[in-house]
């Protein structure tokens, strides 16, 4: 999608399909984080890779935590939004995208 500059799916428990997916999103400059926008990123992954694989959440930040060689670290995201420990952030470049996360809107 063209407002997209980066996103991370993860999966995350949900008591009807045992797993759902929640997307993380950080915009391309000069896109505004709408509800509008959030429900047709949905309806696109929907339509593209099928029902299954269609985000329960579309959440907006402006940063994502990565290693020291730019990779999305996606188990901090998903031990982030379950609650869980974020076990060794030893390798964390910019801490404070975990914070971004944390206050997902």
């Amino acid at each position: 999608h063209e407002a997209v500059n980066q996103a991370a799916a993860v999966g995350v428990p949900d008591g009807t399909t045992g797993t759902a997916v929640v997307t993380y999103v950080v915009l391309e400059p000069g896109y505004e984080e709408t509800d509008d926008l959030r429900a047709g990123l949905s309806e696109t992954v929907g339509a593209e890779h099928g029902k299954p694989f269609r985000p329960r959440e579309v959440l907006f930040v402006d940063a994502f935590p990565k290693t020291q060689s730019g990779k999305i670290i996606r188990r901090a995201i998903e031990a982030t939004y379950t609650g869980e420990d974020l076990g060794d952030m030893s390798s964390i470049e910019n801490p404070g995208a975990l914070a971004e996360i944390e206050n997902a809107r």
